[in-house]
This record gives C-alpha cells, sequence and structure tokens, in this order.
C-alpha cells in the first residue's frame, strides 16, 4: 500500500476511520448566511468524495456573544440545524464523516458584545471584551452543550472545541488573559476548569457514541501563557472527562512568531504533538504546515501522531487523499501556504478560496464541463495563467497549443521558487507539468509566437498571457551595469555585491530583499534552524515555548527604498505582511519611504530622504520599481481580427498576482 500509515485504519470505539486524514477546520466565509448552505454542502462533499477520513466545519459560535464577527455563523436554535442537515447529508452521502467544530470567539470577537474571563482587549481587535461573571461562566458552558447536541441532532458525527489559538477557552487557561480570582481563575488548575466542564458536560449531553475532538492549545507562543506541565495536565484531564481526539493547536492569532506561512518548515510543529505521545492514550493530531503524503507518512511512521491535519492543502486539492492512495501523489496541486486567497480573503469578509485552486468553495460556481463544440486554441505564455487556461481548456476537450519563448514553463514562478521561503511553487509547477501531459495540452517551449505564424495556424481563438514588462528607472547613472533589474538577480543570476539598495518595496522588493540577506539553504528547510531564529524553544522549557530570538547575520546589507510616505510594506497582504517586515528587520535592512533618487556614481547611490540628502554606499542597486503589461501581440492579433482573450499580467500588472492570474486563466477556460 501507498503510505501504510496514513491510510491505516483508526478505531476510535464505537467508529473506525478509513485513514488518518483529518480535513482541520477552516473558515470559509460560507459559513454565516443560511442561503450559503448549499454551496458549503458541495465543497464538504468534493473533499469528502476525495477520501478525507473525517473533517471539520469552520468555527461555528455556539451564542451570540461568541461570534467571530455580527451575524457570523452559529447554531444555537433547533431551526438552524435543517442548513446544517445540508452538510451532514451531503458528506453522509458520499461516504464521509463530519465535525461541527465550536469556536467560541471570547475577546478576539469583532463586535461590541464579546466577552473574555477578564476586561483585557485584545492587541487585534478594536472592542474591549466584558468581563463573564459567575454565572456568565456557567451560562457560557451550557451555551457548547446545547451547540453539541443540536449538532448531534443535525446528522454530524461529532463536534471539535475550539480551545486553542487564543479564542474564549484558551483566555480562561491563560494568566496573561486570566486575572480572576474565583472559581475560574487563580491558579492553573482553577483556570483550566472551564474546558474540562465543557468536555465532561457535553459527553454526558452527547453520549459515548460521538465524536469530541478538543483543540488543546500546546504552543501559546505568547507572554503570559502555560507552561508544559499545565499542558499536559490538561491534556491529561480533557481525556477524563471524555474527549476522543485531541487535536493540536499552535499559536495565539497575537503571537509574533508565524506558524502557517510558506516560510515555516513543513511539519514546523509536529515534534511538539510527539512530546504529549505518552501522556495521554486518546489519539493525537499533528497539525500545522503539512501539505504532501510523504510528510504526512513520516510524522505517523516515527510516532510523533496517530493523525495529520491539513486544512488548505484540501482546499488546494479536493481529491488529496484518493491521489495519494493511488500512488499519484505527482499529481496533487500542493498548498504553498500562501494566504492570499484563503485567510486574507476571511479577513476581508471575503469568501475563501485558493490561489492554485479558485473552484475552492466556488464548487457550484466554477464547474468545468466538457466543451460543447471543440475547438482549436493557442494559448501564448506558459506562466501561472497560460498554465491554468491551458490545462482547464485540455481537460473540456479543446485542442491546445501552449507556446512560450522559455525553455519552461512557470513564467514568473520560476524567479518566485528561487525566494527562501517559496520553495513551495517548485510544487505548483511540478503539478502543472502533469496537468498539461494529461489534459492533452501541445507545450512548445523554446518557441516566440509571433502574429504571423499565429495567423497562419488555424486557431479559432488565442489567448494571451505573455505577462509583464519591468518598469524601468531614469536618473543620472540607472545606465550603469551595476543597475541591474530584479530579473538580472533571479532569473540571469547577476552577481551582487556586499552592500545594495532595492528602489521599490512592494512584493517583489521584499522578495530580493530576502533572497539577498539569507544565505543558502535558507532556514526553511531546517526545523531547528528556524525555530532558532524566530525564539522558539524546542525544549519547551520556557513558559509558552519562547525564548530570545538569534537570527542569523545577514549574507548583504541592504537598505529597502519607497518613493512613497509611509511604513515599506504596508500594502503587504494582511496575514503575511508582517513575517515579511520582521523578517527584514532581524536581517537589519533599512526599510526607507518617501526617498528621492538623485544619482548613481562610484561613491554609491545618493538620495535623499524626507527631503534631505543622503549617500547610501552601495555597490549595486536592484530596481523593482513595477511592470507594465506585454500586450504588443495582443495588440496585433486584434488588428488582423483574430479572435484574441488578454489574461493575467498581460492583462493588469499590478504587482505580480498569480491569485488573480490563475483564477482568470481558470475561469476563461472554463466558458470558451
Amino acid at each position: 500500500m501507498n503510505y501504510p500509515n496514513l491510510f491505516a485504519p483508526l478505531d476510535l470505539g464505537h467508529v473506525t476511520l478509513p485513514n488518518r486524514i483529518l480535513m482541520g477546520s477552516m473558515h470559509t466565509g460560507l459559513e454565516d448566511k443560511a442561503s450559503d448552505y448549499d454551496k458549503l454542502a458541495a465543497y464538504f462533499a468534493e473533499r469528502a468524495r476525495g477520501g478525507v477520513g473525517l473533517m471539520v466545519t469552520g468555527g461555528i459560535s455556539p451564542s451570540i456573544e461568541g461570534w467571530l464577527k455580527p451575524f457570523g455563523g452559529r447554531l444555537t436554535m433547533p431551526w438552524h440545524k435543517p442548513r446544517h442537515r445540508k452538510l451532514t447529508g451531503a458528506v453522509h452521502a458520499e461516504g464521509g464523516r463530519i465535525c461541527l467544530q465550536i469556536l467560541h470567539a471570547g475577546r478576539y470577537g469583532y463586535h461590541p458584545l464579546s466577552v473574555a474571563p477578564s476586561r483585557i482587549k485584545s492587541p487585534i481587535t478594536p472592542f474591549t471584551p466584558r468581563a463573564l461573571s459567575a454565572r456568565g461562566v456557567e451560562r457560557t458552558i451550557g451555551d457548547f452543550v446545547r451547540c453539541a447536541r443540536l449538532a448531534q441532532d443535525a446528522g454530524y458525527d461529532g463536534i471539535e472545541v475550539m480551545g486553542s489559538e487564543g479564542y474564549l477557552i484558551n483566555e480562561f487557561i491563560a494568566a496573561r488573559t486570566n486575572r480572576r480570582s474565583d472559581a475560574w481563575g487563580g491558579d492553573a488548575a482553577r483556570r483550566m476548569r472551564f474546558p474540562v466542564e465543557i468536555v465532561r458536560r457535553t459527553r454526558e449531553a452527547v453520549g459515548h457514541d460521538f465524536i469530541i475532538i478538543y483543540r488543546l492549545s500546546m504552543l501559546d507562543l505568547v507572554e503570559g501563557g502555560q507552561d508544559w506541565n499545565e499542558i499536559a495536565t490538561l491534556a491529561r484531564a480533557i481525556e477524563a472527562a471524555g474527549a476522543s481526539i485531541i487535536n493540536t493547536g499552535i499559536g495565539w492569532h497575537e503571537a509574533r512568531i508565524p506558524t502557517i506561512v510558506t516560510s515555516v518548515p513543513r511539519a514546523g510543529f509536529a515534534w511538539v504533538t510527539q512530546k504529549l505521545k505518552g501522556e495521554v492514550a486518546i489519539p493525537l493530531v499533528a497539525t500545522n504546515r503539512i501539505n504532501m503524503p510523504d510528510v504526512a507518512e513520516r510524522i505517523l511512521a516515527g510516532g510523533e501522531a496517530d493523525m495529520v491535519s491539513m486544512a488548505r492543502p484540501l482546499l488546494a486539492d479536493p481529491a488529496w487523499a484518493n491521489k495519494a492512495k493511488a500512488g499519484r501523489s505527482e499529481r496533487i496541486n500542493t498548498c504553498i501556504a500562501c494566504n492570499q486567497a484563503c485567510l486574507d480573503h476571511v479577513f476581508q469578509n471575503k469568501r475563501a478560496s485558493c490561489l492554485v485552486n479558485p473552484r475552492a468553495c466556488h464548487e457550484t460556481e466554477l464547474e468545468v464541463e466538457p466543451a460543447g463544440v471543440r475547438k482549436w486554441i493557442a494559448v501564448v505564455g506558459a506562466g501561472p495563467a497560460g498554465m491554468a487556461c491551458a490545462s482547464t481548456l485540455g481537460e473540456r476537450g479543446h485542442a491546445v497549443t501552449l507556446i512560450d519563448q522559455a525553455g519552461e514553463i512557470g513564467g514568473q514562478f520560476n524567479y518566485a521558487k528561487r525566494i527562501p521561503g517559496k520553495e513551495e511553487f517548485h510544487e505548483t509547477l511540478r503539478y502543472f507539468r502533469h496537468r498539461l501531459a494529461d489534459t492533452g495540452v501541445d507545450v512548445r517551449l523554446g518557441h516566440a509566437a509571433d502574429a504571423a505564424s499565429l495567423r497562419a495556424g488555424g486557431y479559432d481563438e488565442v489567448v494571451i498571457a505573455t505577462g509583464i514588462t519591468p518598469r524601468q528607472v531614469s536618473f543620472p547613472g540607472s545606465d550603469d551595469p551595476r543597475v541591474l533589474g530584479y530579473l538580472d538577480v533571479l532569473a540571469r543570476q547577476r552577481p551582487v555585491g556586499a552592500r545594495v539598495a532595492i528602489i521599490g518595496a512592494g512584493g517583489i522588493g521584499f522578495d530580493v530583499a530576502e533572497f539577498l540577506v539569507e544565505h543558502a539553504p535558507s532556514p526553511t528547510t531546517d526545523v531547528a534552524r528556524w525555530t532558532r531564529e524566530w525564539g522558539v524553544d524546542m525544549q519547551l522549557r520556557q513558559r509558552s515555548g519562547l525564548q530570545p530570538a538569534q537570527p542569523e547575520a545577514p549574507a548583504r546589507q541592504v537598505w529597502l527604498l519607497q518613493r512613497s510616505e509611509g511604513r515599506p510594506g504596508a500594502r503587504l497582504n494582511k496575514t503575511t505582511g508582517w513575517v515579511h517586515r520582521a523578517t527584514l528587520k532581524a536581517k537589519r535592512v533599512a526599510m526607507l519611504g518617501k526617498v528621492g533618487y538623485e544619482r548613481f556614481d562610484d561613491q554609491g547611490l545618493h538620495v535623499t530622504i524626507d527631503g534631505k540628502p543622503q549617500l547610501l554606499p552601495v555597490d549595486n542597486v536592484v530596481v523593482c520599481a513595477g511592470q507594465e503589461p506585454n500586450r504588443r501581440l495582443a495588440d496585433e492579433l486584434i488588428a488582423a481580427g483574430m479572435k484574441v482573450h488578454v489574461i493575467g499580467g498581460a492583462d493588469v500588472a499590478a504587482e505580480l498576482d498569480a491569485k488573480r492570474a490563475i483564477d482568470q486563466g481558470t475561469r476563461l477556460a472554463s466558458v470558451i
């Protein structure tokens, strides 16, 4: 069998799961409106069909006070059950099993009704919570129990009690947020009483034949969190109270150590779960940055956990489990942990999706059906937009030729994969190589398409995905050979000196800065090295797992410059931008705004900063000043009267947006 540990059954007593794959909870934005539950049912059904052993919904509140946001998803009344039966019915029809996650937001609630153990405001939300009274604590425990019983009535196979990530239960456990002196606070034993009572009373209410997963915060990563003895004691108490499974929670949302972004090493926190082995007898679930079957198999074979949890990897590929079991792992559309279409969307109150799989959470709208009439179509440009469009066209039955003047597919992905922490882009290129072959696309590399050959090719339609042209800068000395473009550095591997100024502090500028300051190989491939750099105590001798960070010395001295006022990197993505800024700060990169570029000469780069002259004594300047759409070929074909579609950077070149490019290419291909 392929991956024998991953696909070994797991006996929970009253039910046996077919494998060790848990689809972890992730909010999609479809949980909050009853009208969206048909879409949510299709989303879960596709993943149940894909072979997942057990799945967990996005967080559902047990009360209005526990909302993540106003009018968020909740299961509090009998008339809420029919919408949930749509989910359970759809999953069971595909032979799957599903648990409802009960999540009380606590002080993370983005509304004025939020409550917490103590009246302490969160640093990431604008509202100060009301402290629960003793009666309020009892009422809240009752809310959890009622929600679990309603979930059971709605057909769920179990629940997950969300006890980590800094939400209400975690707030009760940690001295950081629990300043109470009554029966629910004070010493560690009283602080942990809240979750133990929730699990104990829930088990009494639902009986023995119902799964209860408890999401245990095993590594708080914030000051004033738990120490390891408290965590192990709580785990034993949760087991005794009646939990079926303990799932691993890593970090609070306010923690300043990344836990799920792409720069976190694969399985970077499985060692935490392993430390709890032997403390309890019930199954333990490892989580965070487990995205490929060999990683999951290694965790299970090494005894680090009994199950593995994956959320975003099953956004990226709903058939992940079936492909792994069939020995087709090379066909898995791998999660690259970019957060751009999933978590970033959720934090913007938009529906989640996936950069590499735009169908995620849009299964009822973005359907790839056989074409009614087979067409001959040329796609020019094998970057993200072109690869997505060509393979989707091929899947629908069109005859597709994909043309690119480069010697390999991927376009800008071939530069991105060289950035420390973005090695996962190799996986996306591997996936598309196989998908293009499987869908019968004729890939012609090293071939520069021109208007004459395309007109002579007899194509019914042409898709132009020719990408961008880097924008140039002009100041005295900008034509010096020591002034490089970012493609000179990332693609042509031109030598770069020990002191470098980067012009442009957008996403590309940050990528180039990280490339220039990091020593090879990247710490993202080494868990021990990465945890040392970020200040995580792998021995867990320190409370919350925190220790002083020990960043490695930078490979170069770098200045990152932007013309506009304000903090460089302020427009980076919400859930990952802070990681990039913190990384460069640790590498002592000077990030400067309101910079004017005067000239470059043998002394270095002469600039004005906030109107004051300054000399940066650099050996090289790297220009990352944006890009322009490369539309020349499209314009020629349109003038010649051909039917032309323009997608990706050739359409809009504002930053290099692979999310938009892949989505645009896929959606276009679904309707041609």
